[in-house]
């Protein structure tokens, strides 16, 4: 923690960081590790997620909020996505989008929570970013390491997709 301490100017922002990395430190590895299955490779991931945190430090509003709790989860699983393309970069295997992410039980509503967490993770996670916790999509392609364009069209097809799992579930649209 040190580090990345060292990497931070301003004193509230290193009393925030401080309470973040405290609280988040161990989920963040259990995300990780639950789409790595390897210990290092989480490790990994998890530091990336906490250089990518301090980048972007403004967008942490209160540390013990259910926002930012969303906010952690989302970029510790894109890291952890990022080091599997990575390594299928070098084995030279297709990516698949619906393979992963952390899965989790549906809130049980049979409404819009249910069709979200069905989708793809990817899906998942920039219609949360954008509509849930209320960033523009520039911000969402800032925080997801994407360029505008690219955000904008996951943006719609996650769209697409959400509306195709709410009739698929009986729901007008």
């Amino acid at each position: 923690m040190i580090v990345y301490l060292q990497m931070i100017s301003e004193p509230a922002d290193k009393s925030k960081f401080e309470s973040l990395y405290m609280k988040y430190r161990g989920m963040m590895y259990h995300v990780a590790y639950q789409i790595l299955r390897n210990e290092a490779d989480a490790e990994d991931a998890v530091h990336q997620a906490f250089l990518s945190i301090l980048k972007n430090m403004d967008k942490v509003r209160q540390v013990d909020s259910p926002d930012t709790r969303a906010y952690v989860t989302i970029i510790t699983e894109r890291k952890a996505i990022d080091t599997i393309r990575d390594r299928k970069r070098v084995s030279l295997v297709e990516y698949e989008e619906t393979m992963y992410g952390i899965e989790f039980e549906p809130p049980g509503d049979h409404g819009i929570g249910d069709a979200i967490a069905h989708l793809p993770a990817q899906y998942r996670e920039v219609l949360l970013l954008r509509h849930a916790q209320g960033y523009s999509t520039r911000e969402v392609a800032e925080i997801l390491e994407l360029n505008y364009d690219a955000a904008r069209k996951l943006l719609y097809r996650a769209k697409l997709a959400l509306k195709d799992q709410l009739e698929k579930e009986g729901m007008s649209v």
